[in-house]
């Protein structure tokens, strides 16, 4: 009877044929691709744009960035940079939503390499795609676990005017946020009501903040200032290079599209539902953030202190000029809060799927012990407390250096971005229109945006490794290619110690799939995965 169970942390060694006769479309279509069905469908369309909205948050990713942002560029770097920002996430979401559709898969990205690559590169660009995706996902975790904990910090010294914020006051703060998320993603089975609970709690806090700010405050800027005002406090000399650092901020409020993938398998109907939410998210996205900041800065009556605001957080510094009130100010900042820890909340949620994703190919060290899902909780508990435990072990660099910690936050654009691109290269270079597409493909439009997504790829890759300010001291460069090496020798280490002999790649799973298909006589259902393989 052993043989005949699901082993292996949820891949295909053999089912019962009373399993088989059970399986839906979507599980069968799994099972094609060499996995088993562990987590329940019980996400709809609106939750699953939930999660992904709550996690990419454009509007409380401009409240979260403004701290950098209004030395690099001042309004002009919000106003037009989420328009530029927007247009090219539009291309992302696409490239992103035409391989969801195609290969629904809770892998994303790492799972797509591995079908697009050709055969003898499949593995290492599988395992190379997952890990720069699952390094992203925790660096993204962290910042949000920041940013929302300092907000609190803030809070806190705005109404004790004594008080002095030390690093530590912050570091204990982004703790409890951390495991405050973590509790919250144990029971699967409410997640999808949370996600779309937190949907609305942004979109609320969203529309309350934007009306209530321009309704109350004392003075409104001219439409110049919004729209032509340009700040360089940089130290840079050219004012297109502050610029180009500077849309590091507005790029983070468009970051962690691919949240939705990784959900693909606790959806029905994930090839037409995931590109709704992918798509959606971006849109939702510039809408809230372009018409959020327009606000702030009509609304705003001294720029010069609000980087020096003694809380660490200049939008609850704007909030208080704004509305000359700390309760008034707190209470708005109670909404950026709360909208914080329901992103901080999808975050926990999309890491925990992809490392266990990644996991149950035996991606990482003791794969076979992440891999499992707890079946009375419904979640991937132990990869879940994983990705959690490097949140909280991350945090340590923030006491260290506040500056390498802002490095890490870069990364997690670009390493995600680059997750991105290796499938999209291997899919260029297969040949868009030799795979099968799935119900979402947009044909030269596609096309288009993949060159757009390598384009911008390889243009963060060099940009956003730049020194913030000039001159370069210790104190404020630009610690992200130390990043990028770190990462490197550990993905390396563990490749040539463990993961070349361990990871299971296409060539193991298409032979899984493959005994599959001949045990249920599913011969048609499987063609096409197997065409496509043969063509590698």
């Amino acid at each position: 009877m052993a043989e005949k169970e699901v082993m292996n942390g949820g891949h295909l060694t053999g089912l019962e044929e009373a399993d088989l006769k059970s399986l839906d479309t979507d599980a069968l279509k799994l099972a094609e691709m060499g996995y088993k069905q562990d987590l329940k469908r019980n996400y709809t369309v609106l939750s699953v744009l939930g999660v992904g909205f709550s996690l990419t948050n454009s509007w409380w990713g401009i409240s979260a960035a403004l701290i950098t942002g209004i030395s690099s560029g001042g309004p002009v770097l919000y106003v037009y940079g989420i328009i530029l920002l927007a247009l090219i996430s539009t291309c992302v979401a696409i490239t992103l939503s035409e391989l969801a559709s195609a290969y629904p898969n809770a892998g994303g990205q790492y799972f797509w390499a591995n079908e697009l690559a050709p055969r003898r590169y499949a593995n290492f660009t599988s395992y190379l795609t997952g890990w720069l995706g699952w390094a992203g996902s925790v660096f993204t975790t962290a910042s949000v676990a920041l940013g929302t904990g300092a907000a609190a910090v803030g809070c806190w010294a705005l109404s004790h005017p004594d008080y002095v914020i030390h690093p530590w006051h912050t570091f204990i703060a982004y703790q409890v946020m951390n495991i405050f998320a973590f509790l919250f993603n144990c029971y699967g089975k409410t997640l999808p009501v949370l996600g779309q609970v937190t949907l609305w709690t942004s979109l609320v806090s969203f529309f309350v903040i934007l009306v209530a700010i321009p309704a109350k405050a004392p003075t409104h800027q001219h439409a110049k200032f919004v729209f032509a005002n340009f700040v360089n406090s940089t130290g840079w000399s050219q004012n297109g290079i502050a610029f180009i650092v500077g849309l590091i901020n507005t790029n983070y409020a468009f970051a962690c599209l691919d949240c939705a993938t990784h959900l693909s398998e606790e959806i029905h109907h994930p090839e037409k539902m995931i590109p709704v939410a992918i798509l959606g998210t971006v849109a939702i996205g510039f809408v809230t953030s372009w018409t959020y900041s327009i606000s702030l800065f009509f609304s705003m009556n001294d720029f010069e202190t609000l980087s020096a605001t003694s809380t660490g957080v200049p939008i609850l510094a704007l909030f208080y000029q704004a509305l000359g009130s700390k309760a008034g100010a707190i209470t708005l900042e109670a909404l950026i809060i709360a909208t914080g820890i329901g992103c901080l909340i999808a975050c926990h949620t999309w890491q925990s799927r992809l490392c266990w994703s990644f996991a149950r190919d035996h991606g990482i060290p003791f794969s076979s012990y992440f891999a499992k899902v707890n079946p009375r909780l419904d979640v991937p508990l132990r990869a879940h407390f994983l990705s959690c435990a490097l949140v909280a072990i991350v945090a340590c660099l923030y006491l260290g250096s506040y500056v390498a910690f802002n490095s890490m936050v870069t990364a997690c654009i670009v390493l995600l971005y680059l997750s991105y691109s290796i499938p999209v290269i291997c899919l260029l270079i297969r040949g868009r229109n030799n795979i099968v597409h799935g119900p979402f493909w947009t044909g030269r439009l596609g096309l288009f945006a993949n060159i757009v997504l390598l384009l911008w790829t390889s243009f963060t890759l060099i940009m956003y490794s730049f020194p913030p300010v000039m001159p370069v001291m210790a104190d404020n460069m630009n610690y992200v290619s130390a990043v990028y090496g770190v990462l490197a020798i550990i993905i390396a280490a563990d490749w040539f110690i463990r993961g070349r002999r361990q990871y299971r790649g296409q060539a193991e799973r298409h032979n899984e799939t493959a005994a599959f298909v001949r045990e249920t006589g599913q011969e048609k259902a499987g063609h096409e995965v197997y065409e496509s393989a043969e063509q590698m």
